[in-house]
């Protein structure tokens, strides 16, 4: 062996040592995968004389061709990795492929995770060589090496970003959760009337949810209330129950009739969902000197309110169809009743009232409310236990499927 042949060689040994090591190294590095792929090819095309090359990655569902160096167009478009690559596991000769159009190449070489293949590449020679010995031929055991790293390094970058838009999207979600907490109304923020206590529960399924309630102060005698849940859930949800929150906070006086303020409502939710998303809602007004109880029902899960001295428990059903499900709602029925002076109002969402059993079945039951409203306890207490048998933070968590919400009076 002559002392030129030793020294290419040797520099040939080292270049592919260095190569491997660079493109372990980049793995790490912040390049981008258009960086990677380009030295890829040129340490294929420009110090390994190998001319074309075809990279195919495995992204979710489909495949993507990442890379397309030298190669004809009509041959990309005659392949289909379905069809003509998915049978190789090995490196493969094309010689042995059904499709002719892979003759314009030389070697599969594919990438395998847990047998299963993630990647393919695809490389041929259209050079002379003095001895017939072609650059994939000499170099085909590097080339494989390389490529297993090259989509790990693509790989590793693609998990890497995919975090960092998770975490961005957490903070996001986080900031979400922060802000509409905000429009949820404190105990402490409550109005305060004499003979009369409210209590509250607030429990979103997700960082963000599609219930709210609020109670808004009138006049010196009289205060609103609602109590609503928007259909889906998420950020959609979210979105527009924080428009619907300054609707009413903006249209919610002492003169306007409920009917009417529903009404209006119902315009603002159309306008804003397009028909696409619905809101259910229980809306009330009450007078502490008559009182009186006036309501509205859109749809929403029935309130219970017990009269304390009877043990009688009504469901407060008079009202519509929920809000943006029609342009024009066609009827409307307020309630109006006289409140006994040891009574208890439970309003909720239902999320309360509904869980997925182990059989996928959703069951609807009341029963919790129905037993807890009756106990002779302050409604903070009562709707403490209501959460409490509910399961929520405990074993029974993993068959809540939706927000949950109370909002509760104690007429005394």
């Amino acid at each position: 062996m002559s002392v030129a042949t030793s020294q290419n060689r040797l520099k040939l040994s080292t270049f592919k040592l260095n190569a491997l090591l660079g493109m372990a190294q980049a793995i790490s590095a912040d390049l981008k995968t258009e960086e990677l792929i380009d030295r890829f090819r040129s340490m294929l095309n420009d110090d390994l004389g190998i001319d074309r090359i075809l990279l195919y990655k495995k992204e979710e569902a489909h495949w993507d061709l990442l890379l397309n160096s030298n190669c004809p167009q009509k041959v990309v478009d005659s392949i289909s990795v379905e069809k003509d690559l998915l049978p190789f596991n090995e490196i493969t000769f094309v010689g042995v492929s059904d499709n002719p159009i892979l003759l314009e190449l030389d070697v599969i070489i594919p990438v395998v995770q847990n047998n299963i293949p993630v990647g393919y590449v695809l490389i041929g020679d259209t050079n002379e060589y003095e001895k017939g010995v072609s650059a994939t031929i000499r170099h085909l055991n590097f080339v494989q090496t390389l490529s297993i790293i090259i989509f790990v390094a693509i790989e590793n970058l693609r998990l890497f970003h995919k975090s960092l838009e998770q975490e961005a999207i957490r903070k996001e979600l986080e900031l979400a959760s922060k802000m509409q907490a905000m429009l949820i109304p404190s105990l402490d923020s409550m109005p305060v009337y004499p003979n009369i206590s409210i209590a509250s529960f607030y429990h979103p399924h997700h960082e963000v949810g599609g219930d709210y309630y609020d109670v808004i102060t009138l006049n010196e005698k009289e205060f609103g209330f609602c109590i609503a849940d928007v259909s889906g859930k998420g950020i959609s949800a979210a979105l527009l129950m924080s428009n619907f929150q300054a609707n009413l906070r903006a249209l919610f006086s002492v003169d306007i009739p409920l009917p009417r303020l529903v009404e209006k409502l119902n315009e603002r939710v159309m306008a804003t969902a397009k028909g696409e998303k619905f809101i259910t809602l229980f809306i009330g007004k009450y007078n502490t000197e008559k009182h009186t109880l006036e309501y509205i029902n859109a749809g929403h899960n029935p309130p219970l309110l017990l009269n304390k001295r009877s043990k009688q428990i009504n469901y407060l059903t008079s009202g519509c169809v929920g809000l943006g499900m029609l342009d024009d709602i066609p009827v409307m029925n307020q309630g109006s009743i006289l409140v006994n002076q040891s009574s208890v109002l439970i309003c909720y969402t239902d999320g309360l009232v509904e869980s997925v059993k182990e059989d996928g079945r959703v069951e609807y039951n009341t029963n919790i409310i129905e037993h807890e409203i009756v106990k002779p306890l302050g409604v903070n207490q009562i709707i403490a236990n209501i959460a409490s048998a509910r399961g929520i933070g405990g074993e029974g968590e993993n068959q809540i499927f939706d927000d949950i919400s109370i909002l509760g009076f104690d007429f005394f």
